[in-house]
Formats: structure tokens, C-alpha cells, sequence
């Protein structure tokens, strides 16, 4: 899997950011502990994608349903916070790395990484959700040179991996998106 790992990751769309994540040396998961793993990562991805998606925001919709829409979005902002702070406090949480994942693989640092060829587990935690880490295992691959190591994901179902495109396209779009409203000239400033 080695240069058609990083092939693969390459090709595709990846979430640049700082996240709070580890990886560790771990066993090959058997057949059983794989399918656990895929199922708990299913439920992960669509509790942060739920969380993180955003409505879009037009000046138009201030209708009394869509502004009953937001105040419970914002309680429900509020529920999440309290529940991440109970469950998994900042203190409790692996230190923020940067880090460049995709559904194929993830490119981080060298410092505390196995070699080359060891089976690895990274867990990634979303701020939209800190108490489920997404479970991704891998292999320690050979990648980039620069100080920063690839862990080529193995054994991730076609639900999960699809859930992980979704889910950076969706970040990657957002991204953009906020790049390209941050480079337009404010149309509407009042002359000093």
C-alpha cells in the first residue's frame, strides 16, 4: 500500500487544521473489532457533520420558523459545549497537532510517530464534538520528507470513508468559501 497510499491521499480533496489528535502503535484490528470501530466512526461522522453544519445565512429568511430555528440551534450549541466540558474536559484532550487528513490517510508529524511499517491507531477529536474521537487505523507509510510522517488508513468501510469525504469536502467548501468572502471588496461602506 505503500506509494499507492500516498497516491490515493494525494489525489484527493484534505482537511488542513489543527486538531486535537494522537497516534499510537497499535495492533491490527481483527475482522470483529474493525466492524466496532466502523460502526462507533459512522455515528461520530454524523454527530460532527450535524454539528458542524451550518444553515446557510440570508438576510431574507427572518421568518418567525427560522428564527425559532436558531435559538434552538444555539441551545443546542450550548447543551454540546456543557456535555464536551463534562465528559472530555481541555485538560483531558491529546495535544492540537497539525494535521492533513482525508479519507485515505492522514500527513502529521514526525515527533512520536513509529516507523515505518507499524500498525498505528489515530484518534482525531472535532471541537464540534470532543468526546467521540473518529478511530482511524493504519500503517505508518512512507510520505513526505519534511519533518511531517503519512499514515495510510486500512480496513475503513465504504460508509465510513464515504462519511469522511463528505464531511472535508463540506470543510474544504467553507473554507473557500469564507477565503473568497474575505478577498470581496465591501460593496456597501458608507463613505467617511
Amino acid at each position: 500500500m505503500g506509494d499507492e497510499g500516498w497516491k490515493a491521499f494525494s489525489d484527493r480533496v484534505a482537511w488542513d487544521a489543527r486538531f486535537h489528535a494522537v497516534c499510537e502503535p497499535a495492533a491490527r484490528l481483527d475482522a470483529a473489532e474493525l466492524a466496532l470501530v466502523n460502526d462507533r466512526n459512522a455515528s461520530v461522522l454524523v454527530a460532527v457533520s450535524a454539528l458542524m453544519e451550518r444553515r446557510s445565512e440570508t438576510g431574507e429568511e427572518d421568518s418567525p420558523l427560522s428564527q425559532e430555528v436558531a435559538r434552538l440551534d444555539a441551545k443546542l450549541n450550548v447543551l454540546m459545549e456543557i456535555v464536551n466540558r463534562l465528559l472530555l474536559p481541555q485538560s483531558g484532550l491529546p495535544a492540537r497537532l497539525p494535521l492533513r487528513f482525508n479519507a485515505f490517510g492522514a500527513v502529521l508529524p514526525w515527533d512520536g510517530l513509529p516507523p515505518v511499517g507499524q500498525a498505528v491507531m489515530l484518534r482525531l477529536h472535532f471541537d464540534a464534538c470532543r468526546a467521540l474521537p473518529l478511530e482511524l487505523p493504519g500503517v505508518r507509510l512512507p510520505g513526505p520528507s519534511d519533518g511531517r510522517g503519512f499514515v495510510g488508513f486500512e480496513g475503513l468501510s465504504e460508509a465510513v470513508r464515504d462519511g469522511i469525504e463528505r464531511l472535508v469536502f463540506r470543510q474544504h467548501r467553507r473554507q473557500v468559501a469564507e477565503a473568497r468572502a474575505q478577498a470581496r471588496p465591501l460593496d456597501n461602506q458608507d463613505p467617511l
